[in-house]
């Protein structure tokens, strides 16, 4: 049996509708270039920063061909060509291939195993090819590719001043998420300001509110503000935005307070993995310092390179070049090596590379002031920081420099008894002043004058 014939759309308006009869959010378009092709793949960039663009299954290390030095890493597509009658077809094979040592990411295998795919245009080099891509709520792709004779072509390229998304532009489409959503975070944020102090609260999952007694009651009463609803997951909170809530010491001096955590995930390797947190802290722990009785914790400052004496480990970066910046190792990872030589814990560069562009693609900073007594509450500042446009190997850079440190807070409770309570949390950690570093774009914004 024949493959079925692709066809192309011919008008704008007429792929909006298709686009968003199909469940796409956005519409992102591609400019290929004679390189971007079925043989050479498609560029996607001269850095990580489209991991946070284009939906994806998860990094994951990839070899090659047995005996191959070309280390990369791979991110499954869940990818869905569309044609002219709206009818979908699977691209199985479809994946992003990220390139470390130059470094950069193209999409590959998005013809094989596809019924109807754009084969004829996606395989040549000529000039003036376009690719259309829809995200879609659920993690997946929609695509369209278009020929330099298609009078959809000609309508494109007579629309000036659309918004740049990494390698792409951004076709408009009415939406429920705002355009602006810059604009509406700022909006919401000096409202939370002009309230003043406000009580320490929960949000709980029915909508509801709860009193908040904890010291970590800051950022819940914030994410409460904004209607964001307490949850283990690693997505952004607000319109897609990162919300950080941090304490400071004066609210119209953003730096004037202690480290921040940019996340805590937990080691993927290493004897904290292999073993378990209880056997880590009762291997590498130390007696609580404040006297409290039965109780083993695992703290410390861990800069690159730099031994700590609680611990008497020290973070490396093997398979990173601190030099060029560059990951020469796929399976490498920030490991904490005790003073003997072994690894502790690890943290593997394709099992936190995801978490972190998903998290801090686009990240607003909010300090805050706490209050205990009557009763705990919070007030936020006006001068907010915002940061746009990340990469991993920003990520990366800035633990190279020691602006990023791991910082844990991990303890074993009743370390006697049958069952021992342990608490975990790996924090990765940086001064206010050095956030500039993670992003692309940094911004310090007051809210009370921009609207």
């Amino acid at each position: 049996m024949s493959k079925a014939r692709f066809t192309e759309v011919d008008d704008l308006h007429k792929l909006k509708k298709i686009f968003l009869a199909k469940g796409a959010e956005r519409i992102l378009l591609k400019k290929l270039s004679p390189n971007d092709n079925s043989k050479n793949q498609v560029y996607l960039g001269g850095d990580f920063e489209s991991l946070n663009i284009i939906p994806n299954k998860g990094v994951y290390v990839d070899k090659g061909r047995k005996g191959s030095k070309r280390d990369r890493f791979k991110a499954d597509v869940s990818m869905f060509w569309v044609n002219s009658n709206g009818d979908l077809y699977k691209a199985p094979l479809a994946q992003l291939i990220l390139y470390p040592k130059y470094p950069e990411v193209r999409m590959s295998g998005f013809l094989q195993g596809c019924d109807a795919a754009p084969s004829h245009t996606m395989a040549s080099r000529n000039e003036g090819r376009l690719l259309f891509i829809g995200i879609r709520g659920d993690g997946s792709i929609i695509c369209h590719a278009t020929n330099l004779e298609n009078e959809l072509t000609a309508q494109i390229q007579r629309i000036r001043n659309l918004e740049k998304v990494g390698v792409f532009l951004e076709i408009p489409l009415p939406s429920k998420i705002p355009a602006d959503t810059r604009s509406v975070l700022l909006d919401t944020l000096r409202h939370i300001n002009q309230k003043g102090w406000i009580n320490s609260v929960r949000l709980c999952a029915d909508g509801s509110l709860t009193e908040c007694k904890s010291s970590n009651c800051g950022g819940y009463t914030l994410e409460a503000q904004l209607g964001i609803k307490p949850n283990g997951y690693s997505e952004p909170d607000f319109l897609g935005w990162e919300v950080k809530q941090h304490s400071v010491k004066y609210l119209n001096r953003p730096h004037s307070g202690g480290p921040i955590t940019l996340m805590t995930p937990e080691p993927t390797g290493g004897f904290y993995k292999d073993k378990g947190v209880e056997s880590f802290l009762r291997k590498f722990g130390y007696k609580d310092r404040k006297g409290r009785e039965d109780r083993i914790n695992f703290g410390g400052a861990y800069k690159l390179g730099q031994a700590v004496d609680l611990t008497g480990m020290t973070l490396h970066m093997p398979g990173y070049d601190v030099v060029t910046g560059k990951i020469t190792d796929a399976d490498g990872g920030l490991t904490l090596v005790s003073a003997e030589g072994e690894q502790a814990a690890i943290w593997h560069y394709a099992d936190i590379m995801k978490l972190w562009n998903r998290k801090h693609s686009k990240a607003v900073y909010v300090p805050s002031l706490c209050e205990t007594a009557p009763s705990r509450r919070y007030k936020f500042g006006n001068i907010v920081e915002l940061g746009t446009g990340t990469d991993f190997l920003k990520f990366l850079n800035a633990v190279a420099k020691g602006k990023v440190y791991y910082d844990p807070g991990i303890k074993l409770e009743d370390a006697s008894a049958i069952k021992a309570r342990t608490k975990r949390r790996s924090q990765f950690r940086i001064k206010p002043s050095e956030l500039k570093s993670l992003y692309n774009q940094f911004e310090t914004v007051d809210t009370a004058i921009e609207r």
